[in-house]
């Protein structure tokens, strides 16, 4: 045949490999997980890194990478929480603790980066170097406008700063005898972009804003400049500029009490943190959050792996459903309550349905690498949330210990005794996500054990955008929103992978080799 001829005849014979439908096939294949099929190589004609990762988590809430971090508490407090939204995802705060405690959480989310600070902590001249040192402990900033009156309103009167309180060794001195008086300020109504400049050209770290007479009305912390310099991707709130925070709750009474000071803490997102979620106690907490809050914080509903499951909760007002049922590493839920599904058919069969109503799915469990997230999204879901693949990292919370050379750190499943231990049944997400708060013996549906060290996220994070741009680029896709459509109409194509394929596109055939991800 003529070589010009050979477009004409593949669509004589037609395009390679499956569609996502004749690959989810149930009554041919059954259940498929991430490593049951490949992606075949589409067409590129861009480069990896124009690939946009923009998607959205909920029905309001977009994110520049398409990563949550899951809400347990071997995996996300503070510290990861904070640096997911630097590098554009988001981080969601365990609740196997108090309500306060997760409260002081995200406070402390929403204070490290701002635009307008428009509730600043602010003290008065009265108050001690004390008080600024508890201030500093507590929430990491030493820097404070100080007003006649102590609170925003009042008349700026002088500020203190880390070089003003360094080398007083007198803690019970007011702040009047220490404060700098002579404070560089603008105007209330200036633009953020110009009153960066004036921080810019000042050399100051704070900037407060006052209004024609002299009151304070709000603060910029030149950090914050820093910050978006550095992280041009970050997840923040279009109105405030703070970094976006999620937060998990249960279903209990006492929860929407937990939720009242969460939400008041500046919480954006509220992750309903069970591992059945069609039941008539989340269908009510749906209910109560979107007829107290409305549009204040929007609400991740979940666990479900099912059509008829995300059908409930859609109708209820879910904003995002989170997919999963027993596929984490750590998770036995599968194994002890014979309940669950395969990760893919799971994804693939809720996706598909939520997204006939504009509800942005969640792949949670199953992602043990790059190749699974891209998966996880060809099959639907709008992102993946991260446990084990986040776990051992510097940001997660714990403390590193050795074991045969190795460096490691405890990861836990929250279905695990060890964590329904942690905390008494009124404080204990752990207890609240299996239904097994009030149970005389506890079934565990999760594991302890180790992880080892993988360093910080912020090298780790940026390698998974990377790798993710290129597997998108391999597909010939250059923007993820555009992923789902090219699935939906059959130019995504897909096929199964016998046992003798997967070992085939592994390392194999070598006496050893040292496999490192990424430098």
């Amino acid at each position: 045949m003529d070589p010009k001829q050979a477009l004409q005849e593949l669509e004589k014979m037609g395009a390679d490999g499956l569609t996502a439908h004749e690959l989810i096939d149930l009554k041919v294949t059954g259940g498929l997980t991430y490593n049951d099929f490949l992606i075949l190589p589409g067409y590129i004609n861009f480069p990896a890194d124009q690939v946009s990762l923009e998607t959205k988590v909920t029905r309001n809430i977009a994110l520049k990478a398409p990563f949550l971090s899951s809400p347990m508490d071997t995996v996300t407090e503070t510290s990861m929480a904070i640096t997911m939204a630097l590098l554009g995802g988001i981080g969601i705060l365990h609740n196997n603790c108090t309500a306060d405690e997760q409260a002081a959480m995200v406070r402390k989310v929403k204070k490290f980066e701002n635009g307008f600070i428009t509730d600043p902590i602010v003290l008065s001249a009265k108050h001690k170097i004390r008080d600024v040192l508890e201030i500093k402990r507590k929430l990491g900033f030493a820097g404070i406008p100080i007003t006649d009156s102590g609170k925003v309103g009042g008349k700026l009167v002088g500020i203190v700063t880390n070089r003003d309180i360094g080398f007083c060794e007198n803690d019970e001195a007011e702040l009047e005898t220490v404060m700098t008086t002579k404070v560089v300020t603008a105007e209330h109504g200036v633009t953020l972009q110009e009153a960066n400049r004036i921080l810019r050209e000042s050399k100051k770290g704070k900037l407060p804003i006052v209004d024609s007479e002299g009151n304070l009305v709000s603060l910029v912390a030149r950090s914050d400049l820093l910050k978006n310099r550095d992280y041009p991707w970050a997840s923040k709130h279009p109105q405030t500029k703070q970094l976006l925070v999620g937060a998990a709750i249960g279903t209990r009474l006492a929860d929407r009490e937990r939720l009242a000071k969460l939400v008041d803490a500046g919480l954006d997102l509220v992750v309903i943190d069970s591992s059945q979620g069609n039941s008539s106690f989340q269908i009510d907490i749906i209910k109560h959050i979107k007829s107290t809050y409305g549009d204040r914080v929007d609400v991740l509903a979940g666990n479900v792996v099912t059509r008829d499951q995300a059908a409930n909760l859609i109708a209820a007002g879910a904003d995002g459903l989170r997919i999963g049922m027993g596929s984490g590493s750590i998770c036995i839920t599968q194994e002890v309550m014979a309940v669950g599904r395969p990760q893919g058919t799971g994804v693939f069969q809720v996706s598909q349905f939520a997204r006939k109503f504009g509800v942005p799915t969640v792949a949670d469990g199953g992602i043990g690498n790059i190749g699974h997230i891209a998966k996880a999204l060809s099959l639907g879901a709008s992102c993946v949330m991260m446990g084990g693949l986040l776990a051992g990292t510097t940001e997660s919370p714990g403390e590193y210990f050795f074991l045969d050379g190795k460096r490691l750190k405890k990861y836990r499943g929250m279905g695990s005794l060890d964590a329904m231990e942690k905390n008494d049944s009124d404080n204990s997400g752990s207890q609240a996500r299996y239904f097994s708060e009030s149970d005389t013996v506890k079934v565990a549906q999760g594991v302890t054990g180790a992880v080892v060290d993988k360093g910080s996220i912020k090298q780790f994070v940026p390698y998974l955008i990377t790798g993710l741009q290129h597997s998108l680029q391999d597909m010939g896709v250059p923007h993820l929103s555009q992923l789902w459509e090219m699935v939906d109409d059959g130019r995504v194509r897909f096929e199964r992978r016998s046992a003798a394929a997967q070992i085939e596109g592994g390392v194999h055939g070598l006496f050893s080799f040292e496999k490192r991800l990424y430098k």
